[in-house]
């Protein structure tokens, strides 16, 4: 996944479904400045997501799990 793709897609499954970042923080327990830094920036801004996180995100978005995990293309 590159940096565009997680923006993208956080980006267009929080828009799908009417979430603001602060409703992704409260589902996830992430916080929302972390939330909107991956929605800009994806995984390679100055916030990077945690193989946690993004698990997290995931679950509660309902994203395509990927077979390459953060860090490993």
């Amino acid at each position: 996944m590159t940096d565009t793709d997680l923006a993208r897609i956080l980006s267009r499954a929080m828009r799908r479904r009417h979430l603001t970042a602060q409703a992704v923080a409260d589902l996830t327990g992430i916080r929302t400045p972390r939330i909107r830094a991956f929605a800009e920036d994806g995984t390679e801004g100055p916030v990077r997501p945690t193989p946690e996180e993004l698990a997290e995100l995931t679950d509660v978005l309902a994203l395509p799990r990927s077979a390459d995990p953060l860090g490993e293309r």
